[in-house]
């Protein structure tokens, strides 16, 4: 296992989506179980007054970092660095937890998210390789919008290393985040040096790191990242996890798809994650003011289209559907839903 260290000192595990300790799995039966307890135990908390809820979240969460981050996400948005928390799982957490973090990361919110993380990977290292595959001479480009700390493009080219090892191995790799916050991606940029390190999974390889300050609000930023990717000749494999698809407005998603559509023909597809419109999410809303807009499958393919791209497979998981999106002039398979 590979370790980081944040900007605020905590030495942090890197996650290896393929590392036994970052395993999640999670049956029907057992989603079941786990889907219809979290239910429950929302709708019980709801029926309390707010400021009884309140209190008893200030007493029971006393001394938690992510319950901090959660508090910080208030009407807003979950910054990188607690997110990246939710990844490692309640196993992997350090001194710096309290009993209530690992509590925290046994929820099905936080399974979700783990799984979340897999799904991105694994989507973006299948749309890539096809495109690699192709011309071993084009450079590979991952564009990360929100990416906070990169999790998804860096396990996507540590699933591509184990299993077509020979896309990667004299290709020169740029991995581009776009994002505001400072903490995510300079973490990301050391997880990567940290997995470069001898014997570690990406060992060897010609990756470069690269951070610039982004609001998917003015997407004019686009083009100079873009405009780099095409210089090259670049495969662009853009991602977004837990960020554009899910916070952004209608306008915001399609401008922005919008930009990455006119960028050429440089085998462009988009990976993200769309919160879904149902029982679950809408029961979590009940207690949670985190600003997720809670489309759903349908209404996001739609609006999708209406910007140029096509939804070609995705993913459904508690709480969000992964998906990966494709130029509809483009043709890399027919549409595939996954269970």
């Amino acid at each position: 296992m590979s370790y980081a260290v944040t900007n605020d000192g905590i030495e942090l595990p890197v996650l290896d989506v393929t590392h036994p300790a970052f395993s999640c799995e999670l049956g029907e039966r057992e989603q079941a179980t786990i889907l219809s307890r979290f239910l429950d135990e929302q709708r019980r908390f709801a029926r309390l007054p707010r400021w009884l809820r309140a209190l008893l979240a200030r007493f029971s969460l006393r001394g938690s970092r992510i319950a901090r981050g959660l508090r910080r996400a208030e009407h807003g948005y979950l910054d990188g660095m607690t997110t990246y928390l939710f990844k490692l799982g309640p196993r992997n957490l350090g001194s710096y937890a309290v009993p209530v973090d690992r509590k925290i990361l046994r929820t099905l919110p936080a399974i979700s998210v783990r799984l979340r993380a897999a799904d991105m990977a694994r989507l973006l290292a299948d749309g890539s390789a096809p495109r690699l595959t192709a011309d071993a001479s084009r450079p590979l480009y991952l564009l990360n919008i929100a990416g906070g700390p990169a999790s998804d493009s860096l396990n996507a080219l540590i699933l591509l290393r184990r299993e077509q090892r020979r896309l990667l191995e004299t290709r020169r790799i740029t991995l581009h985040v776009l994002d505001r916050d400072l903490d995510g991606p300079a973490f990301g940029s050391r997880a990567l040096a940290a997995l470069q390190e001898a014997a570690a999974p990406l060992h060897g390889l010609s990756v470069r790191f690269e951070h610039s300050p982004y609001d998917w609000r003015d997407p004019s930023g686009l083009a100079d990242a873009l405009g780099s990717a095409s210089a090259s000749g670049a495969v662009v494999a853009v991602s977004s996890e837990g960020g554009l698809f899910e916070y952004g407005t209608d306008h915001d998603i399609v401008q922005n798809l919008r930009l990455l559509g006119a960028g050429g023909d440089n085998g462009l597809f988009v990976v993200g994650s769309v919160t879904r419109d149902d029982e679950a999410v809408r029961t979590l809303k009940l207690t949670s003011t985190i600003a997720t807009k809670p489309r759903g499958l349908a209404a996001f393919s739609a609006l999708v289209k209406a910007a140029g791209f096509g939804v070609t497979r995705s993913i459904a998981r508690p709480f969000s559907d992964q998906v990966l999106l494709t130029p509809q002039a483009h043709d890399f398979g027919p549409t595939m839903p996954d269970s």
